[in-house]
């Protein structure tokens, strides 16, 4: 009979309405989770049998499923915490759950899931896990090729290792030298006015007094030595010709670096580099030509460095006019370290996950892969905003066109002015279901009058 058919249709329409409902109500409440993809609602009609004429075919039932939003991206948004991250464009992190401990380790499950919750923190045992408890797996880098290690990502766990010291091999060394030092026998105004007359090599406690007066301070670096030790040294510069401008000779310079300055008696406390530096009329360098030099038994403080590369570039020593007669350092750099504690992790563009030191050094610890799939809406859904493969999702590959962003979350992808759109369309719907049952009802209730 064609009301009670009316109305078991509208019974399946308060159904499907309730269930559009349910995903309505999932969404908003879920509108601030990180990464959370919303559920929309597809109605499917439903063809009434009972007649093959398609004339005489009524309306049928309708049904509610739910349609997967996991391809629409939510909003990339920066953050503080270094260790968050977000995926812009297609793939998923690839994380695994903690089952438990054994004897103090941490025990995961077999079963590989994804996720695009990036909202990873370091635990106290150095694994990243995000809010909803998911710990990020990743591929290991190579610290002498900086390479993925193999194909297959692993839990990721960070030790607090040191950054092993390195001793000084180069320093890059960069100035302006006066074509008129501040010294005591250099006088500009006088034609073939003395510098430093009395040049030597080495500097002892004898000539150490003539030499401050008749050099130039050339800025001071740190050196370290194997074990990681800093070591203060000194530069001086001291211009050992005439000045005459009337005669065109190149302006030499000499470079000293202090050695032990502790030294007494014939011990040297100053020492010269070996290399005399010649500058043209317009203040080029014209020696060294190669812009570098090595100093063998390099010693400072009263530590042998070995061999160490002086580096000025081509261009990096100028002689020009300078109205207080110093030198001016532009770079005075070198490549030793000391020892580093680990001070925390990062996260660079591309997927990088890198340790910092307290030294200042970096390391390229961790890669982490993204994957993707062909089928993604039919990826199953997990608790906390994670994945698994089905066979309609097929299998993770290594293709995703993604990017990791670190320092950044994605947001949830729930449009709470569309929800509400939703709500009110679904309530109307919902009413108007009611409405055709008590209208059905009330056809019902005139059909057993006329039989009275």
């Amino acid at each position: 009979m064609g009301i009670l058919s009316a109305m078991n249709k509208s019974v399946s329409g308060l159904t499907a309405q309730s269930f559009a409902l349910e995903n309505i109500s999932g969404n908003i409440a879920n509108s601030q989770t990180t990464a959370f993809k919303r559920t929309d609602t597809s109605f499917q009609d439903l063809i009434q049998s009972g007649t093959s004429k398609v004339e005489q075919m009524a309306a049928g039932n309708v049904l509610a499923s739910s349609r997967s939003t996991i391809g629409l991206q939510g909003s990339v948004e920066a953050s503080q915490t270094k260790t968050f991250m977000a995926v812009q464009g297609n793939g998923f992190f690839v994380v695994q759950k903690k089952t438990g401990e054994i004897d103090g380790e941490a025990v995961f499950s077999p079963t590989t899931m994804y996720s695009r919750r990036g909202d990873f923190k370091l635990d106290q045992e150095g694994y990243l896990v995000n809010g909803a408890g998911y710990y990020l797996s990743g591929l290991e880098v190579d610290s002498s090729t900086g390479n993925a290690v193999g194909d297959k990502p692993g839990v990721i766990k960070i030790k607090n290792d040191v950054y092993p010291a390195a001793p000084t091999t180069r320093i890059d060394y960069k100035l302006n030298l006066p074509n008129y030092p501040k010294t005591v026998n250099a006088d500009s105004t006088i034609a073939g006015s003395e510098l430093w007359s009395t040049p030597v090599t080495s500097v002892t406690s004898a000539e150490l007094d003539d030499f401050k007066e008749n050099s130039i301070s050339g800025g001071t670096v740190t050196v370290y030595d194997p074990m990681g030790t800093p070591i203060p040294v000194q530069l001086r510069w001291a211009k050992t010709v005439k000045a005459d401008s009337t005669v065109p000779v190149e302006d030499t310079w000499r470079l000293f670096y202090q050695t032990d300055e502790n030294a007494s008696g014939t011990d040297p406390i100053w020492l010269d580099t070996g290399q005399a530096y010649t500058f043209d009329s317009s203040g080029a360098m014209t020696a060294p030509a190669t812009g570098s030099i090595s100093i063998a038994n390099f010693t400072a403080g009263g530590t042998n460095l070995g061999t160490i590369t002086l580096d000025h570039g081509t261009t990096g020593i100028t002689q020009t006019y300078d109205q207080n007669g110093s030198a001016r350092v532009r770079q005075l750099t070198q490549d030793g370290v000391p020892t580093g504690n680990f001070v925390d992790v990062s996260i660079s563009t591309g997927g990088r996950i890198t340790a910092n030191y307290s030294n200042g050094k970096t390391l390229d610890i961790y890669e982490i892969p993204l994957k993707s799939f062909a089928g993604e809406s039919w990826l199953r859904p997990q608790d906390g905003g994670a994945y698994m493969e089905t066979r309609e999702s097929g299998p993770p590959v290594t293709s995703s066109t993604g990017e990791i962003q670190g320092s950044a979350l994605e947001a949830s992808n729930v449009d709470i002015s569309e929800e509400f759109t939703k709500l009110i369309v679904t309530q109307q719907a919902f009413s108007a279901n009611s409405r055709v049952i008590t209208t059905a009802d009330s056809m019902m209730n005139d059909v057993l009058n006329i039989i009275r």
